[in-house]
């Protein structure tokens, strides 16, 4: 089943890779920026596919995500202390960006720009951020998660 996890990572962080993403950046992107991305990508990616069917499943995916930005975080050379500092930091986000975006059908675009300016606040041009992400959320609202488990390069 890892086989299948890494496909979900590897598609968010390809995602996340989008050179057009980091041009309202006053500055180049860095592992910072890239991560705030990533972890805005997996938090639309659970609160689209989040049901009572897809718990287990997506608890798992959680978990080996997290455990690949760790292993990520070591490659770049921090220590075993910094880490779970780290990852504590980067969790932490993480469950913000779930709570912000919770009700994201619910919200205008103002209150859309608003909760996105939390996280991207180094970025400009914040409402091609929601454009983005409402596209991403429709991409991933037309596939269900069995689909993207067995065929994410098709997305």
């Amino acid at each position: 089943m890892d086989k299948n996890f890494i496909n979900i990572y590897n598609y968010l962080i390809n995602y996340t890779r989008n050179e057009q993403l980091y041009r309202s950046l006053n500055r180049s992107d860095n592992f910072s920026d890239r991560l705030t991305l990533f972890l805005l990508h997996f938090a639309f990616f659970l609160k689209n596919f989040k049901n009572d069917k897809n718990k287990e499943i997506l608890q798992k995916i959680y978990d080996f995500n997290f455990r690949q930005l760790e292993l990520s975080i070591r490659e770049i050379g921090y220590g075993d202390q910094s880490i779970n500092k780290k990852m504590k930091v980067y969790i932490n986000l993480f469950h913000s960006m779930i709570n912000e975006i919770h009700f994201w059908n619910d919200l205008d675009r103002a209150k859309k720009i608003e909760k996105l300016s939390i996280f991207l606040e180094d970025f400009t041009e914040i409402d091609k951020f929601v454009d983005y992400f409402e596209d991403f959320k429709d991409k991933l609202s037309k596939k269900n998660l069995n689909y993207l488990l067995k065929g994410v390069n098709n997305i």
